[in-house]
């Protein structure tokens, strides 16, 4: 069931417990519970807004940039990625498989504010050999949500 529990929550972290119980047509407080749980437990780390940054006019630019790196011994990726994500900038770091090691999402008011990032900030780490930067013109979905649509309630539909 806490699975079930986290796809919702996922989907609109402003679910109530109550709402969370009636679509899975269980107990509301069995529901608290599991969230309790699953926050104690560190696998719910936090809740956010998913906010469609276009809607505002010049609100912010973002990019995903790809970083190879020389990986150091006994560390891994994992002194650089610490690094990265301690920056304002970056929204997401993620180790990855093929041609490049780590995809960084950053944003910043202007494309050039993010250009400047990259080029004073991340290509200068120790580690890292090489960026790649490419802008997002337009994001579609995002954390599951779809930005294209103006639905303001899906209490009343069931995605598990």
């Amino acid at each position: 069931m806490k699975y079930e529990v986290l796809k919702l929550l996922a989907k609109n972290a402003k679910y109530t417990a109550e709402d969370i119980a009636i679509m899975l047509g269980i107990e509301e407080k069995q529901v608290e519970d599991i969230i309790k749980q699953l926050e104690k437990d560190n696998v719910i780390r936090g809740y956010k807004a998913v906010i469609d940054w276009e809607k505002l006019d010049g609100a912010y630019v973002s990019a995903i940039v790809e970083l190879n790196v020389v990986p150091k011994a006994g560390l891994g990726f994992e002194e650089v990625a610490e690094q990265v994500m301690k920056y304002d900038e970056v929204e997401a770091v993620y180790l990855m498989s093929g041609d490049y090691d780590l995809n960084i999402i950053v944003k910043g008011k202007t494309l050039q504010d993010i250009a400047w990032f990259v080029a004073k900030e991340l290509a200068t780490i120790d580690s890292v050999t090489s960026t790649a930067t490419h802008f997002v013109m337009r994001r579609y979905k995002e954390m599951d949500v779809e930005l294209l649509t103006d639905e303001d309630d899906d209490r009343g539909q069931l995605f598990v």
